[in-house]
């Protein structure tokens, strides 16, 4: 089918006027293609399509699964948004296994392991969290009651051989109360590096 008989089909079912279909078209950015068949079109546009069908009745709240799956990045970034512009009038549950696309696009975050509600949180909250991850290399392997000395620890996992991965719960720096650990003890500090409590790296802890 061709674009705009597509989404007259639509507007037939959901019984709206055909004048709809011109300004659904504009929104999502379909005016240069509505002339071809959908078949023709590049994957961004197809999910253009695909928006534009669901827009099509006006609804109140916007369900889409995995819409930014196999965009090339100008692609992405244009489907990103539309996406905040839709979501200034509309509510929509964007689903996705892609927590940048989480980061970039939505105001909130709820996380789901085996129908247990994880974590129902807003992008802001997540991102003010006092929560540091740092990973440390020593020079040679330490015992854990060394580790258990440093303040704010919240967990900690020897990774691999020196290198410990530490989690603390501190607005302050921890990576310099790390080196003068190291130099109270003797030890020498061959890799530190810190991890942003990502919405990924959330993921990761709660649902591994």
């Amino acid at each position: 089918m061709y674009v705009r008989e597509y989404l007259q089909f639509q507007a037939s079912i959901f019984k709206v006027s055909k004048e709809t279909i011109a300004t659904v078209v504009e929104d999502v950015g379909l005016i240069p293609e509505v002339h071809k068949k959908i078949s023709q079109l590049s994957k961004g546009y197809q999910q253009r399509v695909g928006l534009a069908a669901a827009l099509i009745h006006n609804p109140d709240v916007l369900i889409l699964d995995e819409p930014t799956t196999g965009l090339d990045p100008n692609q992405l970034q244009e489907i990103r948004t539309l996406l905040k512009k839709l979501g200034k009038e509309k509510t929509i549950l964007f689903s996705t296994h892609i927590m940048q696309e989480v980061e970039a696009v939505c105001d909130r975050v709820i996380i789901i392991k085996k129908g247990e509600l994880l974590v129902d949180t807003s992008i802001e909250e997540l991102k003010d969290s006092n929560e540091q991850i740092i990973e440390v290399t020593f020079d040679y392997k330490i015992e854990e009651q060394f580790i258990q000395r440093l303040p704010n620890i919240i967990s900690y996992k020897n990774n691999f051989d020196n290198t410990w991965y530490i989690t603390f719960n501190s607005s302050e720096d921890m990576r310099g109360v790390i080196f003068d650990f190291a130099q109270e003890n003797g030890l020498k500090i061959l890799e530190l590096n810190s991890k942003n409590q990502s919405l990924e790296t959330l993921f990761t802890k709660l649902t591994s």
